[in-house]
């Protein structure tokens, strides 16, 4: 298996540490920078940089470099000390900035923030190449991550792409940095990986960071006892099988198109429908209030709750997330389909949402 992902992962992605899971890929990933960076006599670089409206995941250092105030309030105290960043939006830019300059702002941000903390400092930067559980399958303007990577390069910093939720085909290429001809030094990948049939995710990182870690540690200091267990790499392997064998990432590249374009005329002119954005079978839906000032529902309406529940009524499942606007307001929903749907399961999909949506704002409005 781990072969099977550093030839999908490219460039020199060639060393792979399996776990159980998003939270502890994320964990290790965070790990192998420090280690990486330790190997190099590089002990100041200790400090991550993130961004707002993320989510890497549950364990503390996975939590402390989400931008997700809510779940992170228990825990205030016991995080680490991380900067976090502008979300990169285009349908919400920062304020006082033109969707169209959202990409270099915040890339200016980013190496602004390397140059407040000092360089020397930084361990790495980690973003969602698609924002997934506190955006709604939010992409990056093209740019964005080839800036980033530069800037990381300039500054001695690790990049890492987390790509639990948007990696292993869900965008229609195997890694969702490919659409913008990007490899990142580390990539945790879980979820699609083993399908769900087993616990499965991986530390997938570069011959780069692996070189001095081996040099000066023998290993990577990292694992526990159900790391790389056997059935879950079976599971993850003949996933993978089966993906190659009926070609499902070129499958999501070309229905996924088909997909947007069944949600852009049933859903684009909306009344409370405020964006569709996303690739592959990633498609994010934004629910306001008021399309025109992209005012937000009242967050006690949970409007994202509701949809999730009506939908399961009629027999459809959306994956809800609320918050991306200031981290309590904000309400989307995912549409993300087995690669093996068919188009016409994603008709099914597609017709179902408009009725589902409407009786869910028709149940806070009456």
């Amino acid at each position: 298996l781990a072969e099977v992902i550093s030839e999908r992962a490219g460039g020199d992605l060639n060393h792979v540490i399996f776990t159980t899971g998003g939270s502890e890929s994320v964990e290790g990933c965070l790990k192998l920078a420090l280690q990486y960076h330790a190997a190099r006599g590089e002990m100041s670089r200790r400090r991550f940089i993130s961004r707002q409206r993320s989510w890497h995941g549950n364990t503390l250092g996975a939590l402390s470099i989400s931008g997700f105030e809510q779940r992170q309030a228990p825990y205030v105290g016991s995080l680490l000390d991380v900067s976090h960043l502008s979300p990169v939006n285009t349908y919400r830019p920062p304020e006082g900035v033109a969707p169209e300059n959202v990409g270099e702002y915040c890339a200016n941000e980013l190496e602004e923030e390397i140059q407040r903390v000092g360089a020397e400092n930084v361990a790495a930067f980690i973003f969602e190449p698609l924002v997934g559980a506190a955006g709604g399958a939010v992409p990056a303007p093209d740019g964005y991550a080839q800036r980033i990577r530069e800037i990381c390069d300039r500054h001695g910093v690790l990049m890492i792409a987390d790509e639990v939720m948007c990696g292993v085909g869900r965008c229609g290429t195997w890694r969702a940095l490919e659409h913008d001809g990007v490899f990142p030094d580390l990539m945790p990948i879980a979820k699609g990986l083993g399908g769900g049939y087993q616990p499965l995710g991986a530390c997938v990182y570069s011959e780069k960071v692996a070189e001095p870690i081996y040099a000066v540690h023998g290993m990577p200091i990292t694992g526990h006892t159900f790391t790389a267990h056997t059935a879950a790499c079976a599971a993850g392997l003949a996933v993978q099988r089966i993906m190659d064998r009926e070609n499902l990432v070129q499958k999501v590249a070309d229905d996924g198109i088909y997909l947007r374009q069944r949600l852009e005329e049933t859903l684009g002119q909306h009344t409370h429908i405020g964006d569709i954005r996303g690739r592959g079978f990633f498609q994010g839906i934004e629910l306001v209030e008021d399309r025109e000032t992209k005012e937000p529902f009242d967050p006690e309406a949970r409007m994202f709750y509701r949809v999730l529940k009506t939908g399961f009524e009629k027999g459809l499942i959306v994956y809800p997330t609320g918050g991306n606007v200031d981290g309590v307001k904000g309400d989307q929903i995912i549409v993300a389909p087995p690669y093996n749907a068919t188009r016409d399961e994603l008709d099914e999909i597609v017709d179902l949402l408009g009725p589902t949506i409407d009786q869910a704002i028709a149940s806070w409005t009456a």
